[in-house]
């Protein structure tokens, strides 16, 4: 189903979670919690993790019902940032959301992210609501911007990549 991901991208599986909780606590001061983590994929949403020399450099999560998907969490390590990591992310997680029959895809960005919001923008995602006071923040609260996108094959131009990934049943090694 998931065949035109990037090679370095591929499921996150709970024996990820280790790396994946000490990059969301680099990244964020208000960081997801491992049982937030473990019950996405308890209920099968779709994880990714971004691998460099074997070494995970990022991952997404997103959910999907009815027709709809929300891109809930995008981070790539600090360490990483800046090397098309995010953008890779981003693509594999559009490319799952073409795959599920997903028609329209939503997620909220903190409003002070220029670099996501600008990612998002260039790939036709528009704003579409500002939820107040959304994010915890260190004084106080941030507002979200939310955007959403309308999924359509041709907004796809690398969805036709030959590329080989492990199929979402292979077991880590």
């Amino acid at each position: 189903m998931f065949d035109r991901l990037p090679a370095s991208v591929r499921r996150m599986s709970l024996l990820d979670l280790k790396t994946v909780l000490d990059i969301e606590r680099q990244a964020y001061d208000f960081p997801w919690t491992e049982g937030i983590f473990r019950d996405c994929l308890r209920v099968g949403y779709p994880s990714w993790v971004y691998e460099q020399d074997r070494v995970i450099a990022g991952y997404g999560v997103m959910s999907v019902a009815s027709g709809e998907g929300h891109i809930l969490n995008l981070c790539v390590a600090p360490d990483f940032q800046g090397q098309g990591i995010g953008t890779a992310l981003f693509r594999a997680q559009l490319v799952a959301a073409e795959a599920l029959n997903v028609n329209t895809l939503f997620l909220e960005v903190r409003a002070s992210n220029a670099v996501a919001l600008s990612l998002y923008r260039k790939n036709g995602f528009n704003e579409i609501g500002l939820r107040k006071n959304y994010y915890p923040a260190k004084e106080g609260r941030e507002d979200a911007v939310v955007l959403a996108k309308q999924m359509n094959v041709e907004d796809f131009p690398f969805s036709n990549e030959a590329v080989e990934i492990e199929k979402s049943g292979t077991k880590r090694p």
